[in-house]
């Protein structure tokens, strides 16, 4: 067994030919002999996942209260991690409400769900929202990671102008804001994703990538020198846990690769509309799965502990014909509670669900310190709005999956007050991460009951 007073720097990274890639947590990144050795305490991380036009709430809402509620249709995908999981009933966002502005609900409400401010109503350039509460926590914490934060989609936010009854793009396109004119427009290329992350600097070189893929190469490949001169000083248990690393890596690669050659090859999507960049996957599912094991993987290594993620940018008109809905999502969210269109639509708020408790899987299987590393994460779900179809900002659908580093007691269904802020529930997740604000956007205060 290896064994050596010196600890191997947790910033230690595996470079070669313009990457690099950042190490998972090892036992060597503490001193074997270190006098009163402590463990170092694994981080925390705060994820936030949106999802576009509300929900149907009859299908989503569980029915009882504490620990004896039972699923909902929309939320039995999520069953394996119902003991993780706090399913939150009451939380508003007022601020996405028209407050004398009129029309214009869906971009109001991405853009009041992390900051809880109303957006100024322009589709100029003068727009002007506030640091969304991702934001607030990398400000604080950003510095102790490579990146302070990561905004990741699955759908383009290039759209400009007017995209809502008079309200920017802007706002429907990024629920992260860095300040109150600047949004963060979410990244939806896993390639480019991936170079960002392991990429030695602003991004893999293109004509070293470009030979490699000529020669049929992984770009990891550039990194195998300095890999197997780590591991030869390894211990056991750390050479499997940096094996294991690497392949999960070369498979996100693999797959970001498979989708180039598809695209380069003429594949089609099932949803045609979409203008898709080359390393974007042909089905909606594998885009997603790819991103989400993006998010992993940067977890993994600690190179961010706060990411958002956007399903769709608000008032997304993408079609899901893998589960037999041909028509567009915004369009179906305002139903007119006609059955055949609400049942459509809570098929599309299964497919999130499915797709989000592949993402719980792949944090609850991977190693994290004592534990894993949805143990020590704080991920919330949710959208802007619960019923589409009337545009409501209250009552939303949120839960927030993970242990926060045993801070948060799962497995229950906590009903609030009708119209708490959700700013509250950020306050408290906030202070679970070390950061502590006296505000965010409308709070009134923490909220209580997260933990037993």
């Amino acid at each position: 067994m290896f064994v050596t007073r010196k600890s191997l720097d947790r910033r230690t990274l595996l470079r070669g030919l313009g990457l690099g890639v950042a190490l998972p947590m090892l036992d060597a990144m503490t001193p074997a002999f270190a006098a009163n050795k402590v463990t170092a305490a694994a981080p925390r991380r705060l994820a936030f996942c949106y999802v576009p036009n509300g929900i149907i709430m009859p299908a989503w809402t569980p029915t009882g209260e504490g620990k004896s509620y039972e699923l909902s249709r929309v939320m039995q995908p999520l069953a394996a991690y119902r003991q993780q999981m706090l399913v939150l009933s009451g939380l508003a966002h007022k601020n996405g409400q028209a407050l004398g502005d009129g029309p214009g609900d869906h971009a109001r409400a991405a853009a009041s769900f992390l900051t809880g401010v109303h957006p100024k109503k322009t589709e100029g350039a003068d727009i002007l929202l506030a640091p969304s509460v991702d934001q607030v926590a990398a400000e604080a914490i950003g510095r102790q990671t490579r990146f302070a934060s990561l905004e990741l989609g699955l759908e383009s936010s290039g759209m400009v102008g007017n995209c809502d009854s008079g309200y920017s793009c802007a706002y429907s396109n990024s629920i992260a804001w860095r300040s109150a004119t600047t949004p963060l427009p979410p990244e939806i290329n896993p390639r480019a994703v991936f170079e960002r992350l392991f990429g030695d600097g602003e991004s893999f070189d293109p004509h070293t990538r470009a030979v490699m893929a000529r020669q049929d190469k992984s770009i990891l490949d550039a990194i195998r020198g300095d890999a197997s001169g780590l591991q030869a000083n390894l211990g056991g248990a750390d050479k499997r846990k940096l094996e294991e690393y690497l392949y999960s890596l070369r498979e996100i690669e693999r797959r970001i690769t498979d989708a180039e050659k598809q695209a380069a090859s003429g594949g089609r999507d099932q949803t045609p509309s979409l203008d898709k960049p080359a390393g974007i996957p042909v089905t909606f599912e594998e885009h997603a799965k790819l991103m989400f094991d993006l998010q992993v993987a940067a977890m993994r290594a600690d190179l961010t502990r706060v990411m958002t993620f956007m399903i769709g940018r608000e008032g997304s008109n993408r079609t899901y014909r893998s589960i037999g809905v041909s028509e567009a999502h915004h369009g179906l969210s305002h139903h007119l509670n006609a059955e055949e269109k609400i049942e459509k639509i809570t098929k599309i708020n299964v497919l999130h669900a499915e797709l989000f408790a592949y993402f719980l899987g792949q944090l609850a299987k991977t190693p994290d310190g004592d534990g894993t590393l949805l143990d020590h994460s704080m991920v919330v779900y949710g959208s802007g709005l619960s019923d589409g179809n009337r545009h409501d900002h209250h009552d939303l659908p949120v839960l927030v999956a993970g242990g926060g580093g045993g801070t948060l007691q799962g497995g229950r269904h906590i009903k609030y007050a009708s119209r708490t802020p959700m700013t509250n529930l950020y306050l408290s997740l906030l202070d679970r991460m070390g950061v502590k604000p006296e505000t965010i956007g409308d709070s009134t205060g923490r909220i209580e009951h997260l933990s037993l």
